[in-house]
């Protein structure tokens, strides 16, 4: 199955900033933030198809998951 994931700002070193994904069918959210060795406390939201969405969620074919660091500002 294909998904594509949207890599934001500091997660974007080292790193495509658009990467079509080919996954095994029940693949979850961690299961490619694993993939793409991202640390979960560099994760402030994660959308999938432009809806928040949680960790645990199974992936479906042509899923867009966008990830998104904490960013700061002063």
């Amino acid at each position: 199955m294909k998904i594509r994931v949207k890599l934001f700002a500091t997660l974007r070193e080292g790193r495509d900033k658009i990467l079509d994904l080919d996954l095994d069918k029940n693949n979850t959210i961690e299961d490619v933030i694993k993939q793409l060795k991202i640390d979960k406390k560099d994760i402030a939201i994660l959308l999938k198809n432009g809806l928040d969405t949680n960790i645990s969620d199974i992936l479906k074919e042509n899923d867009t998951l966008s990830i998104f660091p904490p960013v700061g500002g002063g």
